[in-house]
């Protein structure tokens, strides 16, 4: 439309105007331009953080070039530290270990071979092709972009670049796949299907070039919008040609670009994209980098985050937080995130009951609900202070004290130590002053040695005190052990093994310490299993740790052993060493998640964004963690038994269900385990077609496929792989899972100051466009319409009144309850039944008042004179409509500035925006609390004097002049506007026009607060509206109103979030889930089927 109206201008010979016009288009397509090439260096920038660089075989030396110069056939050098730079046919392995967590999602490990005898799982048959084989089960290849993590290897280049593992994943990123229904096959789908087909593909095609069906929620009701906005520029362009009977001269041409010009918000788009910058710019100082600037807004749009596990929810590292040791009790690592620090957090012990040895659960959770007296029940609820005051009382009388060093814990932590590769100490890193823990090797065996040395008993202090390694049998993947044999300058040396607890209880005959022994019967491995599926239920990977005293000098008997036999002493050895073993305990290590996951899942709950979990772990695993930082509830008997069954699935039970199995499920699942990447694509799918709006998050090359796909995918910036920052559009670059709630948080404040400025910015031209066709009535002595406003006042009311205080409604701050209310209906978007009838009833007040001004001084004034030729210059005759233009203008500027504060709130009263605030007129408070749009209001409102008065500016451009006791007019429409805004804004409030919820309450309900209500009525109402309004205020706040109350009564619907105890009293047919126990976590109430005094 602008194109067009500025061709028309410089066709008439208006070269201001057509000037101007082309100003406005050139700075709207260059804003989006400049910020998209910004967004995009940043992430140049975080690539360039790492290129890795590869050890290879050329003309019998050693060269290190970039991985992307690596060919195939090449022959590369792997040692501890290195990133594999192709896919590897490992030919040489001594010791060599992987981590492929950024490919298979598998946190631990895997040791790689170099025999061709792998089979074909479940089968003892050997796999001759690489479809018969998972990619986690190849043992003899080394994968891209995998680092070694142990031992030293050589492997010979297979493939490189797209044709690697990581290119295959990476080139599925980019594959389009065809919407369902495109198909054109008459014989799967019928006849009619190549016709149904064709339209719907032409359809895609044409809506994809328009904008209509790609993009964000908010692009295409933006594209609609623009098609909308360019159809009634025409329809208006027509109506003018038709009042002045299609007698198109230069005067009517020009009355149609007024119109066509006023019904496009001509500042929208720059508004809109520096109002995503300036929350791009928020984002990067919050750790978040958006590559796409639409997806800041897709965000506050988001109902379920689908989030691997591994590095995203937890961190990617291990710790040692469970030691069980026969006849000692349990040990536990308490408030220890940090998986390299053996400083942070304390150790506790559960001590054994002597003589009794029984599997030692961890304690049980205890809720308040369980506990509480009577006197709860007459609603004398204790605060939230005291109840932890009472639990602290009752956890330090607990069985659990402080751990404390004996003979049983001393040898086992000297076996965890001596029994490990792994190195852990304090240095100062390069270019640090400070002093920080440092580890190297592989993560199970970091953990077991930081456990160590939290008692100081590391592996150099036993070397300090005469132990040295004399023989090492390193782990093996088909027997799942590891042993060491130590002489300490004594007679005997002692052998320590760990590993898989079935098969080093196989090598036990006897079990506990050196000073309290005694022999392992049938019945004891009955308990030392147990209490490994307690470990294992905990979401724990559990080893047993077993030593023995060796007879003699081992490596004497070592070195006949090899005179005697040249092969395969080292088998014979090590059956030796392995043998008659004293098992000494067991040890939990888990994956901790991150310190911030748990608050950052509960705020999502309380947001009403579901988190689902997709892990390659093993189902009690993941199951631990997902109760553990909150996904899924700890008690699942609160479930239905369908709920129950769905909430937790293995990926082969879920792949292996049809979409129609899928969609009857009553709940799609929070955690599915052993995850591939085509199940995750396939959740997105499920989610997807439930109408869902999902963010998919990740970190390894095999999120890859499924950030893509999701509506909004989300990479960490310092684990993840270029592949799957490439596939996001978000990447985030602490890592850190609560920067996700942040981004949703901005997202949502987007999307509400959005709706803001499009109200402020469209209500303008819709009083412009009900002025102007108004003005079609006003015709001049040769019957040319006279407009009311010319073209280039206009553009100054659109582009530069509206656009600053557009550009301020964008920086509004978001509100208190922001995230303790559901997402945003992704179907309505921005433009809701409340938008639209908004700009309608504000829009006609506006045009309304502006047109009285018009008609009282050109018609109750000056008897209807509208001069001669007053379109294009000023005479004496167009005295009149100059001076009704002027007053027209300097009213509607200052009616669109006083609307931007009234768009504060769509629905509060200017007078008091902050409901809560306890002055009596916050009026100046509340619109100085956004100071950008306060002086854009008060500047701009002077800005139009200079105008109206300046010589020459006034007459030739705005094509108006001076005036004087019309001010009396404009000034006095602000007073109507004003009260006409607060009255709807009342009538809304009053009748719960367009809330969200009222229509869907009874009848009853509804009427009830119009009711005379009885003294006990009138209490109860009023204790309820109380705490209603206050639990959607500042945390602080509500805290605060609920310890001072002495009773509080809350009535709860679906949705709401309860915190502390709650007496259900009366809840009908209602279905509450949650237990709100009290200890500051936020739990989702679900209620169905609630009679409207129902009430908890």
């Amino acid at each position: 439309v602008l194109i067009f109206a500025m061709a028309l201008s410089f066709g008439v010979g208006d070269y201001i105007e057509g000037g101007v016009l082309a100003a406005v288009i050139v700075l709207n397509v260059t804003i989006g331009f400049v910020q998209e090439l910004k967004a995009e260096q940043k992430m140049d920038s975080l690539r360039a953080l790492s290129s890795p660089s590869a050890a290879v075989l050329r003309d019998g030396k050693i060269d290190v070039i970039p991985s992307g110069e690596c060919l195939p056939g090449d022959i590369v050098v792997l040692k501890t530290g290195d990133t594999v730079p192709a896919d590897l046919r490992i030919f040489d392995a001594m010791n060599l270990n992987c981590d492929e967590k950024s490919l298979t999602g598998e946190a631990e490990p895997v040791e790689k071979i170099v025999e061709n005898n792998i089979t074909i799982p479940g089968t003892e048959t050997l796999a001759t092709r690489e479809e018969e084989v998972g990619v986690g089960d190849r043992l003899n290849i080394a994968y891209s972009t995998t680092t070694v993590v142990k031992g030293r290897g050589r492997g010979i280049i297979v493939f490189t670049g797209m044709l690697t593992e990581v290119g295959r994943i990476a080139s599925a990123t980019t594959k389009k796949t065809r919407k369902p229904g495109r198909s054109m096959s008459a014989k799967k789908y019928g006849k009619a299907q190549p016709i149904k087909g064709l339209f719907r593909r032409t359809y895609d095609g044409i809506g994809g070039f328009l904008g209509l069906t790609v993009g964000t929620p908010l692009q295409r009701k933006l594209a609609k919008l623009a098609y909308l906005l360019f159809g009634c520029a025409l329809f208006l362009a027509i109506i003018v040609f038709a009042v002045n009977k299609f007698n198109v001269t230069n005067e009517v041409a020009i009355y149609a670009i007024s119109t066509g010009i006023a019904i496009i918000p001509e500042s929208l788009i720059a508004v809109l994209t520096i109002t995503m910058v300036v929350g791009m710019t928020v984002m990067r100082k919050a750790n978040v980098v958006v590559r796409d600037l639409s997806a800041l807004e897709a965000l506050g749009g988001i109902t379920n985050i689908c989030s691997d596990k591994t590095g995203t929810l937890t961190q990617g590292a291990m710790i040692a937080k469970k030691a069980w040791l026969w006849k000692t009790g349990v040990y536990t690592v308490q408030r220890s995130m940090d998986p390299n620090d053996p400083t942070q957090g304390t150790v506790s012990q559960n001590v054994a009951i002597q003589g009794i040895e029984e599997p030692q659960p961890e304690a049980p959770r205890v809720d308040y609900d369980q506990q509480r007296s009577a006197a709860a029940l007459t609603f004398d609820v204790p605060a939230e202070k005291a109840l932890k005051d009472q639990q602290n009382v009752e956890n330090s009388n607990s069985e659990e004290d402080d751990a404390v060093m004996n003979p049983a814990l001393e040898q086992f932590l000297q076996t965890v130590a001596l029994c490990n590769l792994s190195t852990v100490a304090k240095e100062k890193p390069e270019g640090s002053n400070e002093e920080v823990w440092q580890t190297t090797g592989e993560p199970t065996e970091i953990a077991l040695q930081v456990l160590a040395w939290r008692f100081e008993m590391g592996k150099r202090s036993w070397e300090r005190q005469g132990f040295k390694q004399v023989a090492e049998f390193p782990f093996d993947s088909s027997i799942k052990r590891m042993s060491v044999v130590y002489n300490s300058g004594a007679e005997n040396s002692i052998v320590f093994t760990k590993g898989a607890v079935e098969r080093v209880l196989d090598l036990c005959t006897t079990i506990g310490s050196d000073e309290n022994q005694e022999p392992l019967t049938e019945e004891i491995k009955e308990k030392v299993i147990k209490q490994m599926d307690v470990f294992a239920n905990q979401g724990q990977r559990v080893l047993a740790v077993a030593s023995r005293t060796w007879n003699g000098d081992y490596k004497k008997h070592a070195d006949s052993v090899t005179k005697e036999k040249a092969k395969g002493a080292d088998d014979v050895l090590r059956g030796e060493v392995e043998q008659d073993l004293s098992l000494l305990g067991l040890v939990g290590i888990y994956d901790p998640p991150r310190d911030e996951s748990k608050g950052a899942v509960q705020q999502c709950a309380e947001a009403g964004i579901k988190v689902h979990m997709l892990t390659g772990d093993h189902p009690a695993t993941a199951t631990a963690i997902a109760k553990e930082i909150g996904i899924i509830p700890h008690n699942m008997s609160t479930l239905s038994p369908d709920v129950a069954a769905a909430i937790v699935k293995k990926a082969t039970d879920f792949d292996g269900m049809t979409d129609e199995e899928i969609d009857a499920m009553p709940e799609l699942p929070l955690v599915i385990a052993r995850c591939a990447p085509s199940t995750k694509t396939r959740m997105i799918e499920a989610l997807r077609r439930r109408g869902c709006f999902m963010a998919m998050t990740g970190d390894g090359v095999n999120d890859a496929p499924s950030l893509s796909k999701a509506d909004v995918g989300i990479a960490m910036g310092l684990a993840g792989s270029d592949v799957a920052k490439s596939a996001a559009k978000i990447v985030l670059t602490d890592d850190k899972f609560n920067s996700i709630v942040s981004a949703i948080s901005q997202g949502r404040r987007m999307f509400d100051n959005i709706q803001k400025f499009v109200l402020h910015l469209l209500t303008s031209n819709v009083g412009e466009v009900i002025l102007l066709i108004a003005g079609l009535g006003f015709q001049d002595q040769n019957g040319f319409s006279v407009f009311p406003l010319s073209p280039l006042q206009i553009l100054w009311i659109n582009m530069l009144t509206s656009s600053f205080p557009a550009f301020g409604l964008g920086r509004e701050k978001a509100s208190a309850e922001i995230m303790r209310r559901p997402p945003h209906d992704n179907k309505r978007g921005v433009f809701t039944v409340q938008i639209m009838v908004d700009m309608m009833v504000y829009g006609l007040l506006m045009g309304v008042c502006t047109l009285m001004t018009f008609v009282i001084i050109i018609y109750g004034v000056n008897n209807g004179n509208l001069g001669h030729d007053c379109n294009r210059t000023y005479s004496d005759s167009c005295n009149a409509v100059f001076r009704a233009r002027a007053a027209v203008f300097a009213e509607l500027t200052w009616l669109i500035l006083i609307s931007a504060w009234e768009f504060k709130s769509i629905r509060r009263s200017m007078f008091r925006l902050d409901p809560y605030s306890e002055s009596r007129f916050p009026f100046f408070k509340d619109v100085y609390a956004n100071k950008f749009l306060f002086w854009a209001v008060i500047i701009g409102a002077i800005s139009v004097f200079p105008a109206v008065y300046i010589p020459g500016l006034n007459t030739n451009v705005f094509k108006h002049k001076g005036i004087g006791w019309e001010w009396a007019l404009s000034f006095g429409a602000i007073f109507v506007f004003v009260i006409g805004v607060e009255a709807w804004k009342w009538i809304k409030r009053r009748y719960h026009i367009f809330e969200r919820g009222f229509e869907d309450r009874s009848e009853d309900e509804q009427q009830s607060r119009f009711k005379k209500l009885s003294l006990r009525q009138g209490f109860f109402s009023m204790t309820r509206a109380r705490t209603l309004s206050f639990k959607r205020t500042l945390s602080v706040r509500s805290n605060r109103k609920r310890n001072n109350d002495g009773l509080s009564i809350a009535e709860v619907t679906t949705g709401d979030t309860v915190r502390g105890s709650m007496d259900v009293n009366n809840n009908g047919n209602g279905n509450v889930n949650g237990n709100g126990n009290g200890n500051g976590n936020h739990e989702m109430v679900q209620v169905g089927q609630t009679r409207p005094e129902d009430q908890v």
